[in-house]
């Protein structure tokens, strides 16, 4: 594999991702007890697609118009929302957000074995594959093996988040094209939440009738804006400049790292405790990503030299 090591500002934004994407499981849970599924999907996808297209236009860019670009768009809409965000959504309604956690933390296991068999410069290489095992182990020794006990249970549930993460594996390396084809970062993140928008809208009228529902509260309201300004929005323009620069599997490791922020925002903001599992976990975390970065095999090198 061609060894792409992230620099500082990467890391940066796979944090600041993480704290992104970490705020999504907290807002499905608000939504999924007053709103359906298909339906919070929709919400979250329109409301991002307005925002990011009137950025679009506020900074004196423009959309493509051409077929090739709005397949790649299409494509991504469904691999990166249409699918993984439907089998979340739908899998939080029947197992813990922490089994859900661990069972999305799987994400870049996948993402190593596709980015293997789909590109030629992010071969498996062993310290990855290693590196990718500990992280996993991390994030569930962090989460807590308890959370493990429910797995076999609403079987469905877990392969629907299982699911979701091969999707949002497949999604990484469909993505690449975009640097190709010279777009900055902004503009495909704008065309796939468009394209979701156009796919999700007709799906949640006939299968949900979102009309017939009750007037959603404030509360309801900030958790569908909050999903779909912080964790898809700017979450996406970060996705997209993350992609073009670190690749697909680094870009997945963002999975390990959404529990990470999760206990660490639960400490500093809610004054939750840390345990001693987490500081273990995060410690795995830190030399998994360490040894899929390339960084720990190099500074082991060093040393022997």
């Amino acid at each position: 594999m061609s060894s792409k090591q992230m620099g500082a500002a990467e890391w940066t934004m796979l944090i600041a991702l993480s704290i992104l994407w970490g705020g999504s499981f907290f807002f499905n849970g608000i939504l999924v007890k007053t709103l359906p599924p298909f339906t919070i999907v929709t919400g979250r996808v329109l409301f991002a697609a307005i925002a990011l297209n009137l950025f679009v236009r506020a900074t004196g860019q423009a959309m493509p118009r051409d077929g090739k670009s709005w397949a790649a768009f299409f494509g991504m809409g469904i691999l990166n929302n249409m699918i993984p965000f439907c089998l979340i959504v739908w899998g939080q309604t029947h197992i813990a957000s922490g089994l859900a956690s661990i069972l999305n933390a799987t994400t870049p296991l996948f993402a190593v074995v596709v980015a293997h068999l789909l590109t030629t410069d992010e071969k498996m290489t062993a310290n990855r594959l290693v590196g990718v095992v500990v992280g996993f182990a991390g994030v569930a020794y962090m989460i807590g093996f308890k959370a493990l006990g429910d797995l076999g249970s609403n079987l469905l549930a877990q392969l629907a988040v299982l699911g979701a993460a091969v999707s949002y594996s497949l999604a990484g390396i469909w993505g690449r094209r975009f640097r190709r084809m010279g777009m900055a970062p902004l503009i495909p993140a704008a065309g796939q939440v468009t394209a979701s928008t156009v796919l999700m809208l007709p799906i949640a009228l006939i299968a949900d009738h979102p009309w017939t529902l009750a007037m959603p509260s404030a509360e309801t309201w900030l958790a569908l804006l909050g999903l779909a300004l912080l964790s898809t929005a700017i979450a996406y323009v970060l996705f997209f400049r993350i992609l073009a620069t670190a690749g697909a599997t680094n870009l997945m490791l963002v999975t390990f790292l959404i529990p990470v922020s999760a206990i660490l925002l639960g400490a500093a903001v809610l004054g939750e405790h840390l345990e001693g599992r987490h500081l273990v976990g995060m410690a795995l975390i830190a030399i998994g990503l360490a040894a899929i970065d390339g960084r720990l095999l190099s500074f082991r090198k060093k040393r022997i030299a």
